[in-house]
């Protein structure tokens, strides 16, 4: 995503932005982590949270932003409660710290995790 002005250009990477998402579901109740975004593996694993952006897809279309997120959630959670909160949360960091509107975030649960449970 590149802006244009008059002293020059401004261009913020699609990782940039998959970092702000990231921190910001992570913070949010009832996640565990990040998860890989390959559907076909049949056991979903939770990335490490150094590479947490292997769980987020983000497009920026016509200086809108489009954002993917893969997660874990724990167990006992009420799911679509947590998936909002994240869905806020995200859409609050990324246009507070970027300046572009978010188009969608879209919340992708691949696993529920119990207490103890470290698969």
């Amino acid at each position: 995503m590149s802006e244009q002005k008059n002293l020059g250009r401004i261009e913020i990477s699609p990782n940039a932005i998959a970092s702000i998402a990231g921190q910001a579901v992570l913070e949010c109740y009832g996640v565990v982590g990040m998860a890989k975004k390959n559907f076909a593996d049949r056991f979903s694993e939770l990335v490490p949270r150094a590479h947490y952006r292997r769980g987020i897809d983000v497009a920026v279309i016509d200086h809108l932003i489009y954002i993917d997120l893969y997660v874990v959630i724990q167990y006992g959670t009420r799911i679509s409660e947590v998936a909002h909160g994240i869905m806020k949360r995200v859409k609050y960091s990324v246009e507070k710290t970027v300046g572009l509107p978010v188009a969608q975030v879209n919340v992708h649960v691949q696993k529920l995790q119990m207490d103890g449970d470290g698969r």
